[in-house]
């Protein structure tokens, strides 16, 4: 294979599916998509059929457990369930330029279209800069009439601001092809990689395809990341009690945790 310039896009074998969704999750704060769509890519067995390769991802190489190494991509993945065929999207990195973002959103719709995927799905974060015991889902949709059955799956409805990176340009860009879009976010701090928040978007993503998965393996995830939660409030309590300030005037807040 020569270098990648911008995007290539190498299909393995393009499968015949029967109007399937597609499911995005890559890697991003927390890791709250990629974490969900990994686990579905594993308790699935999803078969891989394309690799998408660019210039614009990091300039490294990631080594296998195998010990070989490769090129850092994004993979699509094919399944069929009892309810519907699936396709899912999981990578190693995003682009780095908003140019090669674009690029990347357009190739993957264009498979879509190819695939005859009518509804892409993508799984991100929603970060609030707190820890919640308790991650509430929120999200937006290319579809108005999806956006008014949220609240039959407890989504909260985003109503201001924008969703970053390939995440959410991807439905944005599926929207311009007549696909539609639906981005689900989990809330999280932002410090941790949060399988708590993956966990709550996969829990409500079940709901709105009536999908079924084993929750077991993310779900022992979310227990080490509620340890790791508890590690570091304790370690701001200490770092707090040893503040001069009065405790009126301190800061309540967790600040960035580097």
């Amino acid at each position: 294979m020569s270098l990648p310039h911008r995007i290539t896009v190498e299909i393995i074998d393009m499968p015949k599916l029967k109007n399937p969704s597609l499911i995005c999750g890559l890697p991003g704060s927390g890791y709250v998509g990629k974490l969900a769509v990994d686990h579905m890519v594993d308790e699935l067995k999803g078969i891989p059929f394309a690799n998408i390769f660019s210039s614009s991802f990091p300039p490294q190489i990631l080594i296998q457990p195998d010990g070989t190494a490769d090129l850092m991509k994004n993979t699509l993945y094919y399944c069929k369930t009892k309810s519907q065929d699936l396709v899912l999207l999981s990578g190693d990195a995003q682009p780095v330029t908003p140019e090669s973002e674009y690029e990347m959103a357009d190739e993957i719709t264009k498979i879509c279209e190819k695939l005859g995927v009518k509804t892409i799905y993508t799984l991100a974060a929603y970060i609030t800069g707190t820890f919640s015991k308790t991650p509430k889902v929120h999200g937006s949709s290319t579809s108005p009439q999806i956006i008014k059955e949220f609240s039959k799956h407890g989504i909260f409805s985003m109503t201001g601001g924008s969703i970053t990176g390939m995440n959410g340009l991807i439905i944005g860009v599926g929207k311009r092809r007549d696909i539609t879009g639906i981005c689900l976010l989990g809330e999280t701090s932002g410090y941790v990689v949060d399988a708590k928040a993956s966990k709550a978007v996969l829990e409500t993503l079940g709901k709105m395809l009536d999908l079924k998965l084993d929750l077991a393996s993310i779900t022992k995830k979310a227990q080490d990341t509620e340890q790791l939660i508890k590690t570091i409030e304790e370690q701001m309590g200490q770092r707090q009690s040893h503040e001069s300030l009065p405790m009126q005037q301190q800061d309540k807040k967790l600040g960035y945790i580097s």
